[in-house]
Formats: C-alpha cells, sequence, structure tokens
C-alpha cells in the first residue's frame, strides 16, 4: 500500500494554475515591454483556442503589473456587459470603483455626538456611488461621460506611485456591437480607450478570446489594427510539454513518477495543448497510484483516457451540430491539414471522395457560417476556417472509426 499525503499535483479544470506553468516566458516578456510604454501605443490581446491557458496566463500577468507598480482592475467579460452602452458603461464603473474606493477625496473633522469622541474624523472616498453621481452628472453621450470619469480618476492615480490601470477582460469575444438596436457596447470601447490613451493617460486594455476576437475588433472599429498587441497562444512545444508533465511530481514526496514511455504517450495524446496535458496527467498519476497499490506494473490506458476525455471535453459541443453539419465537419476532420486551416474548396473536394451526397460550395459557407456561430469552427482573416476546439479533428475521426 502506498502510503503519503502528496496530493494529486494536476489541474485541469478552466482558468485553474497549473502547478508548473510551462512555455510562456516569450508572452510574458512581451507584456513587460507594454508595461513600460510612456505613452500607450499598444494594448494587449491574447487569444488562441480553448484550453491553451489564456485565462492562466492573464492571471500570471496581473503579479507583474502590481510590481511594476500598475493597478489592475476586470473580470469575465459577460454577454450581459455587452448587451448596451449602459451596460458596459456599469462594467467599467463597478470594476473601478474596487481600486478608485480606496483614493480620499476630502476629510473632515466634526464635533463628537452623544457617546461618540469629541472630535470625530469623516472620510469621504470614490466609491461606485460617487462615480455613478459624476457619471450621471456629466452632459453628453455616454462615451462623453466615460472619458470624464477616466480623466478624473487618474488625476486621483497621479497622487499615488501608481503608473496607470490595466483593465484586463477575460473572455473578449463576447463583446458585440447591435445595429439594430442602435447599440454600440464594443465600439465604445474602443473609442473611449483610444481617445483618453491620445492625451496621454496611461490606462491600458488587456484583452483575452478566442480568434474570432481580433477580426471583430477590426471590424468595429478598422483603426483596432493598429491599436493592439496580438499575442496567439498555441500549443506547446515538445520540451515545455515534457516540463508542463515532468516538473510537478519531480519531488522527493511524490509516491508516482513518470517513465519516459509515458510521458512520450501523453505528449502524443495531448498534442501540447495546456488542458489536456493537465486533464490527461491527472487520471494517469490517479491510476498509478492504483496501480501501484495493486502492485502493478505501471500502464497507461489509453482507450479509457480518451473515451473520458471525450465525454468531458468533446461531447457536448458534438451534440450542437446536426447530422448534416456532422457530416460536414467529419469530411473537414479528414483533411490533411485539420489541425490548422482548410478552405471551403478542400472541404468541397474531399466531399466528392468519401460521400454519397457531396457538398456545394454555396451550402459549405452557409453551413460554416452555422458552425461559427456554434462554437465549432471560426474564420480566420485569410478566409480560412479552423476548428474552434483543439484537437476536435481526432475526437470526430473516433466517432466516424466508432460508428
Amino acid at each position: 500500500m502506498v502510503a503519503t499525503t502528496f496530493k494529486n499535483p494536476f489541474r485541469p479544470g478552466a482558468g485553474h494554475l497549473p502547478p508548473y506553468l510551462a512555455g510562456r516566458t516569450q508572452e510574458q516578456s512581451e507584456f513587460t515591454r507594454l508595461l513600460d510604454q510612456e505613452t500607450i501605443l499598444e494594448n494587449l490581446i491574447l487569444t488562441g483556442l480553448r484550453g491553451v491557458g489564456k485565462t492562466v496566463l492573464l492571471e500570471t500577468f496581473k503579479p507583474i503589473a502590481i510590481e511594476s507598480r500598475w493597478l489592475w482592475v476586470g473580470t469575465d467579460m459577460s454577454e450581459s456587459a455587452s448587451i448596451s452602452e449602459h451596460n458596459m458603461a456599469t462594467r467599467l464603473l463597478s470594476d473601478l470603483s474596487l481600486i478608485t474606493s480606496s483614493f480620499v477625496l476630502s476629510k473632515e473633522v466634526r464635533s463628537g455626538i452623544g457617546f461618540e469622541p469629541e472630535e470625530v474624523e469623516s472620510t469621504q472616498t470614490l466609491t461606485y456611488a460617487m462615480l455613478s453621481r459624476i457619471y450621471d452628472a456629466t452632459p453628453g453621450l455616454t462615451a462623453d461621460k466615460l472619458k470624464t470619469i477616466l480623466k478624473y480618476v487618474w488625476t486621483l492615480v497621479q497622487r499615488t506611485d501608481r503608473r496607470g490601470i490595466i483593465f484586463a477582460y477575460d473572455e473578449a469575444q463576447n463583446l458585440a456591437d447591435h445595429s439594430a438596436k442602435e447599440q454600440y457596447p464594443l465600439s465604445l470601447l474602443l473609442d473611449v480607450f483610444q481617445s483618453i490613451q491620445k492625451v496621454d493617460i496611461p490606462f491600458m486594455l488587456a484583452l483575452t478570446g478566442l480568434p474570432t476576437l481580433f477580426p471583430k475588433l477590426v471590424e468595429a472599429r478598422t483603426y483596432s489594427e493598429r491599436m493592439f498587441r496580438v499575442l496567439f497562444l498555441d500549443r506547446l512545444s515538445d520540451s515545455d510539454s515534457r516540463d508542463a508533465i515532468e516538473k510537478p511530481i519531480k519531488t522527493a514526496a511524490c509516491p508516482v513518477k513518470f517513465h519516459f514511455n509515458s510521458v512520450d504517450t501523453i505528449c502524443d495524446i495531448s498534442a501540447g495543448y495546456p488542458y489536456f496535458i493537465q486533464f490527461i496527467c491527472r487520471e494517469v498519476y490517479d491510476i498509478f497510484m492504483q496501480q501501484a497499490d495493486a502492485g502493478q506494473d505501471y500502464a497507461v490506458p489509453i482507450d479509457e483516457i480518451l473515451r473520458k476525455l471525450d465525454s468531458d471535453f468533446f461531447a457536448g459541443r458534438w451534440a450542437r451540430a446536426t447530422d448534416r453539419q456532422r457530416e460536414l465537419l467529419g469530411v473537414a476532420a479528414r483533411l490533411e491539414n485539420a489541425e490548422h486551416e482548410f478552405t471551403v474548396a478542400e472541404i468541397v473536394a474531399m466531399s466528392r471522395q468519401v460521400l454519397h451526397k457531396p457538398f456545394g460550395s454555396s451550402h459549405v459557407n452557409q453551413m460554416l457560417v452555422s458552425l461559427s456561430e456554434a462554437g465549432l469552427v471560426y474564420k480566420n482573416r485569410h478566409g480560412k476556417y479552423s476548428f474552434a476546439v483543439p484537437l476536435l479533428n481526432r475526437f470526430i475521426l473516433r466517432q466516424l472509426e466508432a460508428d
């Protein structure tokens, strides 16, 4: 019996910091460079597929920014925040108030009453209620009101030793304009920050989101292309993948060691995607512990782990597709470059080889739009498509083989 208090170190949850963050030093260095800007010429976008570690990396940027004397605000950019310009303004004011509530606006000493001390000090700070009153009292459009608020907050930040404020928002692909309702919250956000940055107020945007994010920003405001530094997070290299697998258990207290064959297997199954590394390693660790207790040799049950991964990660997304859409996705999964990008013409050509009822170009175009809305594929800036979920092609091929 293996007796130990050493817990399984691997954490495959959404946004959970892994026990060892591998392979992201270049992105951290780039963020540090952006922090050194005197005038904010470049804001940050972290983009990539789900499971590449965007949320985790953004969280590692926070202490870097604070150590460099920046203030940090932000949260998930929910769809509700992007319903209207008013909601967007509420989102920004709510986040700002978390730091401005410590800014003292005035102090007043008054005589005590009743059982109070002879003198009582009253302090007024810039709370959410105070920000809201300033916002409501400012004439003009929503953008004018927000610019006034941000300019006022900057006058208070200047009294501290802080260099500026980072506005960090995860899941920013949820941002959108709604022309039919005459609501433009995405354009509002871009206009406000571009305006205040032009007058040398160091308030920087740091947005993370799926690959649909940046094209959406450029569509809303063409100057967005010059406003952001885009960092695309891809899968880890083989050496970084090995570090992510081996370093969390390279400790004397850990009762389990991964043989190099096991590490090779995990690298192959995960294809270097951080979430899959955490998921597979967590399963392998628990299995090895049970095998050790039973006196068995260590062995990675690949089929069983893949079956659980399919059920936990892929099945819900696959359920969004209709039967005919699944046929199209099956065709795309067979393409040689399925893990990278593909074209409508390639799908049409492959469908003629593998389907009794092949697809036409117009039909493929229509279905890819629907699949994009379902979050299964996305269109990049070069007019080509990619799977929006990492290794979805491998999952689809497993489903086809099972069928």
